[in-house]
């Protein structure tokens, strides 16, 4: 079948080749992909694969054949799904856990950003618990995850503070529903809206040490990437006088073991049934051109997500 493989000749090192059909286990169901999207994550891993490795963590497709045990979505169901690598490829065994039933009038290609960005988004929230009436700051809100988040701030009853670099992505992120945006490259613009009972923050640097002096007692920060700088500083003696505020480290490989992603697509895809979240899909293209998509994001040359179709 083919597959999207590490080439080290390629753009961004990522090409179309063949590789075997994939063989499911007995509680994976063998879904026929139909779209993909691109996370930066997957792509930087790409950069240092070895060649042949096929990577890919979004798709949305058809059941092709049900899990062999008898659970979950049977043939012709239309499914998103969610894996650690393999889901950039024509069929891509999917564990029942990892996948959710699409409502009819989810595309394929809205529900392929949902995975990743969606389910990070969803998770990441919810480490503040009830956010009714909170303040909550999310850093890189232009992004895939970032954007999914202010929807769902907003929609928790938040009020939501995004942040993001360039002064046209301002108008984006207020779209999405944050009450106010600061544009910069550090935080320090959003103290004047703290302090926070919840920071979603994916920038890392400065962002990072400037957000954990905002934060509200008992508030929470949960860092999920470092899409600028990996090391950061910060005021220690801020941080502990704030009183019983926390830095949680999030990865959503992690926290699928304990809240499965077939649980949290599901919440997603009726999200997005009902016209309450609403992905933003910047670049659509057919899956041959997986490696110049994945060098533009690469160089920031897009927000939101990327959405490529695969053909058969």
């Amino acid at each position: 079948m083919r597959a999207v493989l590490v080439d080290r000749g390629a753009p961004a090192n990522l090409s179309l080749g063949e590789m075997r059909e994939t063989t499911p286990a007995p509680s994976e169901a063998l879904v026929r992909v139909a779209a993909i999207s691109l996370n930066r994550g997957e792509v930087r891993r790409a950069q240092e694969a070895e060649p042949g490795f096929n990577p890919g963590w979004d798709l949305a497709g058809t059941v092709e054949r049900p899990a062999a045990d008898g659970t979950g979505p049977q043939t012709g169901a239309r499914v998103v799904g969610f894996l650690p690598s393999g889901a950039w490829a024509e069929l891509a065994a999917v564990p029942i856990n990892a996948l959710a039933e699409l409502p009819e009038r989810v595309s394929f290609e809205q529900a392929a950003t949902l995975p990743v960005a969606g389910l990070t988004a969803l998770y990441t929230l919810e480490k503040g618990g009830g956010m009714l009436g909170r303040s909550v700051l999310i850093t890189g809100a232009s992004g895939g995850a970032g954007h999914f988040a202010v929807q769902l701030a907003r929609l928790s009853g938040a009020r939501v503070v995004a942040l993001v670099r360039r002064e046209e992505h301002k108008e984006l992120v207020r779209e999405a529903g944050a009450h106010q945006v600061v544009v910069g490259e550090s935080a320090e613009g959003a103290g004047r809206f703290g302090s926070y009972h919840l920071i979603l923050e994916s920038v890392g640097g400065r962002v990072l040490g400037d957000a954990m002096s905002m934060l509200a007692p008992g508030g929470i920060c949960v860092t999920f990437g470092s899409s600028g700088e990996p090391e950061t500083s910060f005021d220690a003696r801020s941080f502990y006088l704030a009183g019983g505020v926390k830095l949680y480290g999030f990865i959503v490989f992690h926290e699928v073991l304990a809240h499965p992603a077939s649980d949290g697509l599901a919440r997603l895809s009726r999200l997005v049934d009902e016209g309450r979240l609403v992905p933003h899909v910047s670049v659509e293209a057919p899956w041959e051109e997986v490696g110049e998509v994945a060098q533009k994001l690469l160089d920031r040359g897009y927000t939101g997500k990327a959405v490529l179709s695969v053909g058969g």
